[in-house]
């Protein structure tokens, strides 16, 4: 296993099982930088989260990739996401905005199309590919390495509190205490997650999301 293996394995691998240790929201249609830069700022500065991994599809968006220490129900996951997306990209239209459990993603440092690389970026060199959220040539496996071994995942203690501070999650009792590893905990995972798929009053994106996430229980 090389070392860009070796880091994807430590941020992002994926217990399966209804649970997720990654997330990712990505904007596109078109990419834009500004919009998801709110985001990458605020889970840091308002919910003291450490800063996600930034990337570019290789079509046309930009991702953040969320990291976490320990898994959860993807049904909290999924929650998370979509208040982040209700606090920080409200006036961004819901279709541009998708939001899956990391393991649903297709990973960075691959030639989407030919000459159209996928990649992660560093911060202060994102903005550069608003018109072109791709790289020409490959990022290269060691390069790759580098810009995520800087990063970290979020411990259940920050987890717990970025929940709370974010205030919209409606989850239930057992999926709030992260302790869905258990039977009962996968339960509640796919109630919640069939009571989000068949509430009309919710955005259909999110619905259309907890229908995914319901797939493996299938």
């Amino acid at each position: 296993m090389d070392r860009f293996q070796s880091e994807l394995q430590r941020l992002y691998s994926s217990p399966g099982g209804g649970q997720a240790r990654a997330m990712v929201v990505e904007l596109s249609r078109p990419a834009s930088w500004g919009p998801l830069a709110r985001v990458w700022r605020g889970v840091q500065a308002d919910l003291d989260l450490p800063a996600p991994a930034i990337a570019v599809s290789g079509s046309e968006g930009y991702q953040l990739w969320f990291s976490l220490a320990e898994p959860v129900p993807e049904a909290q996951a999924i929650a998370f996401l979509e208040s982040l997306r209700r606090r920080y990209l409200a006036d961004i239209a819901a279709e541009r905005v998708s939001i899956l459990p990391a393991a649903d993603a297709l990973v960075p440092g691959a030639e989407r199309t030919p000459g159209r690389w996928s990649a992660f970026v560093a911060p202060d060199l994102a903005v550069l590919f608003a018109d072109e959220p791709w790289l020409d040539l490959s990022p290269g496996a060691d390069a790759q390495a580098d810009l995520l071994s800087r990063l970290q995942g979020t411990t259940p203690q920050d987890w717990k509190r970025a929940l709370e501070r974010l205030g919209t999650v409606d989850l239930p009792a057992a999926a709030q205490g992260g302790a869905a590893a258990s039977p009962a905990g996968s339960q509640d995972a796919k109630t919640f997650l069939r009571a989000v798929m068949n509430d009309a009053s919710i955005d259909m994106h999110l619905r259309i999301e907890a229908a995914k996430a319901l797939l493996p229980w299938s």
